[in-house]
């Protein structure tokens, strides 16, 4: 994949630089190590930007390393939906997929090596005991009485977790560092816990599973990682990452860097309550096109190159902060706006018939597929003497004199086709307009004859060559700025009643029969939808609405 523009610069790549510079290194080495235990979402989007990026714009290499510590809760699912998100985003890991369980002997062996040095200990607290012996932040933990174990006992009982004599809590393995220090995870942290579960990558194999903050560096250290680029809940993580690789005889010292996180406002990103939306059915799946998930966007219509826009205007610093979900609506638009073929789509039909054009007969206009791309060719559709129109676009007298559609007595032209002149309209006993009755001007195909100025354009298609479609329109998921903030109510309070309408009798022009599936259409006036092939059936097309045409954050932050 190669950039769209030059790389903007940050700390980051400052770093790298000065690093190459000094001969700190001669070859950039980043990883990307997702937990396999939920779906990508937004948030995930930037550290793929950045640890690829990095080593794109620098020439190394970049690797995709599952950390699957913790078999409870990963799954060969989550594996698969990750590779593809990573693909679909448009960057190519270096070698094999790696995973952190591809290195269990090898951290197995580190343990014994701290074991060894005097370094950690085995210890049989029981978990409540050993949480209250650990302190709080404002009073310092307790020493284990088991801290002070020999060499030869320590290693006696971290071999005999292995062989599964112990039942699962009885002991842990914990480093010996400092009980009294002010980073709690500088308080002797486990290293080794007992788990009797199967792995989805080793079986059985194992009963004991090492800590993350104990296989992380070690990971990086054994696959020659240069840059361990993580965002800044790791921060304090740091100092034990870096107590890690000094206490053992790793193959290199990978440099720790953080970076803020990416929020988004109207958006959660918490896998457990990601989770739990799916579980509870506010949603139908993790892919579902409210969902702030790279596999949801992906089905809603989300471009990869829009996403990694979007990640380049949020930039890459240590200041942390909430980003306007506005911004990405608009990276959208600005992908679409350019890339987007056109089509038209009536969402609420009407039927409108001409009444001056002959029965059975037809005509074929041609009208261009992007309007300011002639590269992108042209498109047919038919002019017919019955049509749909938006019944939003017809009143019978306007409602001030900006109205610019169609009322009775005045004039619009048909986009791409002739101007047409309503003369009448039927209505239901309720007042709903059900037909409206006009005539077409022959000379105004592409033209407007002098003295001849229809106020507006409206969008339309044939009556006899309609396609019926499915229209889901999506709106923000929370209805609050902030979900999930307020801790006298259940997050799912915050969300948004309204956050999908679904249309159904939507009349599409022809060539929507058999829609693209790489990039949505711009339906125009009406917004950009692409085709959902997983809630589409042979007899029934669906399309999502991916984002609307207004662009609201474009216009305050003057873009």
């Amino acid at each position: 994949m190669s950039s769209e523009s030059a790389p903007a610069s940050n700390f980051i790549r400052t770093l790298i630089q000065d690093d190459l510079a000094e001969g700190r290194h001669d070859h950039v080495v980043t990883r990307f190590p997702p937990e396999p235990n939920g779906y990508l979402h937004i948030g995930h989007a930037k550290s793929i930007v950045v640890n690829f990026g990095m080593a794109e714009q620098f020439g190394g290499d970049c690797t995709l390393r599952f950390d699957d510590t913790n078999p409870e809760k990963e799954s060969q699912e989550y594996i698969e939906a990750i590779k593809r998100d990573v693909t679909w985003l448009g960057y190519e890991w270096k070698g094999p997929v790696r995973y952190a369980s591809d290195y269990f002997e090898r951290l197995y062996e580190y343990a014994e090596e701290l074991i060894r040095g005097g370094h950690a200990y085995v210890c049989s607290l029981d978990p409540e005991t050993a949480a209250q012996y650990r302190g709080t932040l404002t009073q310092a933990g307790t020493d284990s009485p088991y801290r002070d174990r020999s060499v030869e006992e320590n290693l006696d009982l971290f071999r005999s977790m292995r062989a599964g004599e112990f039942a699962e809590g009885e002991h842990v393995l914990r480093a010996k560092i400092d009980m009294a220090s002010p980073n709690m995870n500088m308080r002797d942290p486990i290293l080794y816990r007992i788990r009797y579960l199967t792995h989805h990558q080793t079986g059985d194999k194992w009963c004991i599973y090492p800590m993350y903050d104990f296989t992380h560096p070690l990971s990086d250290a054994e696959e020659g990682v240069t840059h361990s680029l993580c965002t800044l809940e790791f921060e304090d993580h740091r100092p034990l990452y870096d107590w890690v690789l000094e206490h053992v005889t790793p193959p290199c010292r990978p440099r720790q860097t953080e970076f803020a996180r990416l929020n988004v406002n109207y958006t959660i990103t918490s896998k457990r309550k990601l989770m739990r939306l799916v579980d509870e059915g506010h949603v139908d799946a993790w892919n579902d096109p409210r969902m702030p998930t790279l596999s949801g966007m992906r089905r809603r219509g989300f471009t990869p190159t829009s996403i990694r826009q979007f990640c380049d205007m949020v930039g890459v610093n240590k200041t942390g902060g909430t980003v306007d979900l506005g911004m990405l609506e608009h990276a959208i638009r600005d992908d679409l706006n350019r890339n987007a073929p056109r089509a038209m789509c009536v969402l609420r039909p009407v039927k409108l018939i001409l009444t001056n054009y002959p029965e059975g007969q037809s005509e074929t206009l041609t009208t261009a597929v992007h309007p300011q791309d002639e590269s992108m060719g042209t498109r047919e559709v038919t002019w017919t003497r019955e049509m749909y129109i938006d019944a939003e676009d017809f009143v019978e007298v306007p409602p001030n004199k900006k109205w610019k559609r169609l009322s009775k007595g005045n004039a619009v032209r048909l986009r791409g086709g002739y101007v047409i002149t309503c003369n009448d309209f039927v209505a239901d006993d309720e007042g709903n307009v059900t037909e409206i009755h006009a005539e077409y001007d022959p000379a105004t195909l592409g033209v407007n004859p002098e003295g001849y100025k229809p106020k507006g354009v409206i969008h339309w298609v044939s009556a006899e060559t309609a396609v019926d479609l499915e229209l889901r329109l999506y709106d923000r998921l929370f209805g609050v700025e902030n979900p999930g903030t307020d801790k006298e109510r259940d997050f799912v309070e915050d969300l948004n009643p309204d956050n999908l309408v679904v249309l159904t009798g939507c009349k599409g022009e022809a060539n929507l029969a058999s829609p693209r599936t790489d990039i949505p259409y711009q339906f125009e006036r009406e917004g950009y939808f692409f085709y959902d092939p997983e809630a589409s059936s042979e007899d029934r097309i669906v399309m999502n609405r991916t984002v609307t045409l207004r662009d609201s954050w474009a216009k305050i932050s003057g873009q």
